[in-house]
């Protein structure tokens, strides 16, 4: 029984269109870091972006940002293509746009204060009158995020691995971004850490509204956090689903590999388990596979011929 109204569509605010990413492109040692790939972001969402290393996904997050400029395709932001922002207008997307960064070692200047480095953005972007509203809006984000007012006068070295990274959300989050992209935001860090900074993040969306881009190689996390996950492999979308389906009934072999590996809590399961191979040569038979439709919204590359064996999977899954 429903009560006779429309459910109100989900609003996309990251259109990734036919995206690539080449580097050292024409030459020979020419690198497909992203090699064609296309998905959306809808607004209130995590969308988990998981894959090995090299697999293209912080390249992807680098190109959303526009940390580097795509070799071609488009992504569009509030339906902007991103590429067509004028210079003088790029302040205001650096804004509605920020980023987490993997290392809080690396990504923090040494040489600032705490106060500093958090209020960077309001300074940039001109959101206070003056030192006392500086001071304000710094201690209400450095309650945010689970820190001490007294941490405002320390040094970056001062802190833990965990605590440096919640200084770099807290500036990210300084300037009210509407769109986040978390890249590998906890692996750098302790494993008992890792869960305080993904609930972190979490309730930080809850209240503020926020979108996420959260890319790992952790499929565990990944499914924690995510309402939908993109497998990535040598620059490829190989798998896209809810969180729920991309765990419990993944249909690509990668996926399935991926899954594999995850450690359980169990030795003795642990040491009976099956490790499923993926076999990547596969992806180098001259076929033509795209990003197809499998159940609804549950997408595997596959070419056209595959697509059937994949619905008889899915059936029986």
């Amino acid at each position: 029984m429903t009560d006779g109204t429309t459910p109100t569509p989900r609003k996309k605010l990251i259109e990734v269109k036919h995206l690539k990413q080449y580097f050292n492109a024409g030459k020979t040692n020419e690198v497909k870091a992203i090699d064609d790939i296309s998905f959306d972001i809808y607004e209130g969402e995590t969308f988990g972006l998981v894959g090995e290393s090299g697999s293209g996904k912080s390249t992807t997050g680098r190109s959303i940002i526009r940390l580097y400029n795509p070799t071609s395709g488009q992504i569009l932001f509030h339906g902007q293509d991103i590429s067509q922002i004028k210079h003088r207008d790029m302040l205001e997307f650096r804004r509605e746009m920020q980023m987490i960064f993997q290392d809080p070692y690396a990504s923090l200047d040494p040489r600032m204060k705490v106060k500093d480095i958090i209020a960077e953005g309001l300074d940039v972007h001109h959101l206070v009158n003056n030192d006392q509203e500086r001071a304000a809006r710094v201690n209400e984000l450095l309650d945010l995020v689970g820190l001490s007012h007294d941490h405002a006068t320390r040094y970056p070295h001062e802190f833990s691995g965990g605590q440096r990274q919640r200084i770099g959300i807290a500036r990210a989050l300084a300037v009210e971004p509407k769109f986040i992209i978390a890249d590998e935001p906890i692996s750098a860090l302790d494993v008992s850490i890792q869960a305080q900074v993904v609930n972190l993040l979490r309730d930080i969306q809850k209240r503020r509204n926020l979108t996420y881009l959260f890319i790992a190689h952790d499929l565990s996390m990944v499914k924690y956090i995510s309402d939908r996950i993109a497998v990535m492999h040598n620059g490829k979308l190989m798998e896209v689903a809810t969180a729920d389906e991309v765990y419990n009934h993944p249909l690509h072999p990668y996926t399935k590999s991926l899954l594999s590996a995850v450690p359980l809590p169990d030795p003795v399961y642990e040491r009976s388990r099956h490790r499923t191979d993926y076999d990547d040569t596969i992806e180098f038979d001259g076929k033509s596979r795209t990003l197809q439709e499998i159940i609804p919204g549950h997408f595997v590359l596959a070419t056209d011929d595959e697509v059937a064996s994949y619905r008889d999977i899915a059936k029986n899954n």
